[in-house]
């Protein structure tokens, strides 16, 4: 518990940092209104169910968007490291996609798509598969070649070696991508929600703030930094989980 507490001080002490800030007016209140006024806008929010509707409809693109790019990218990363001609014709792809901006891609996921949860998604997909490609392929040629070998010696099938040691081999990797992917799920949703939405935890910010309603504003803006949070605590010790065979 002492140690749970000393990690998240630094949570604390900015909490009371903010209300100080803000009451003592050495921060207009229009631009950061006191911690606690957020927080009744919070419980308003939430009572109204404003916060909830607009929740479950960025949740549901979220996680849609990502499980996708999960399944794709971990297939597509794997048999890259696989087999060298798949390899050779998308590794020039993903070195040009990577790095790009993918909030560039907003205007054209709606010009295919709209403004329904189908842009959003794809966005998030199309963002989110590159991370965890790239993760699932550094793993998979990590591979370490005695197991490899050893698996070919005792007859074992390129199915089977791929299962049984491409796989358990590329996991760290490919999990850390997924994490960097999971992070990155939030911006995008929030990105295009704010964008080009008529629902969603972006859509409610853009609008509360266009509407001077700062502390409501302030407390969506919270709720989706919290669950990006809580998202991250839960897959890091999923991971944890998922890699207790290598302690």
């Amino acid at each position: 518990m002492r140690r749970t507490g000393l990690r998240y001080l630094p949570l604390l002490l900015l909490a009371i940092a903010w209300e100080l800030l803000a009451r003592l007016e050495l921060i207009s209140s229009s631009a950061l209104p006191p911690l606690s006024h957020v927080v009744v806008a919070w419980v308003d929010l939430m009572r109204s169910g404003e916060l909830v509707s607009n929740g479950y409809a960025s949740i549901y693109r979220a996680m849609t968007g990502l499980g996708l790019s999960v399944l794709v990218g971990s297939l597509l990363g794997i048999f890259m490291a696989w087999w060298r001609p798949l390899n050779a014709f998308l590794s020039p792809l993903v070195e040009i996609f990577y790095p790009m901006p993918k909030s560039a891609l907003i205007p054209v996921t709606v010009i295919w798509l709209g403004f329904g949860d189908g842009s959003k998604i794809l966005l998030i997909f199309l963002g989110c598969m590159l991370p965890v490609t790239i993760g699932a392929f550094n793993g998979a040629r990590s591979s370490e070649q005695a197991l490899v070998w050893s698996a070919r010696s005792m007859g074992a099938s390129r199915l089977r070696m791929l299962w049984d040691v491409v796989l358990p081999s590329a996991l760290p990797e490919l999990l850390n991508g997924i994490r960097t992917a999971l992070a990155l799920s939030f911006i995008l949703l929030v990105s295009s929600e704010l964008i080009v939405a008529r629902s969603g935890f972006g859509y409610l910010i853009g609008f509360l703030g266009a509407d001077g309603a700062y502390e409501p504003m302030f407390a969506v803006v919270l709720t989706v930094a919290f669950l990006g949070f809580a998202a991250d605590r839960a897959f890091q010790a999923f991971m944890n989980w998922m890699l207790r065979w290598r302690t």
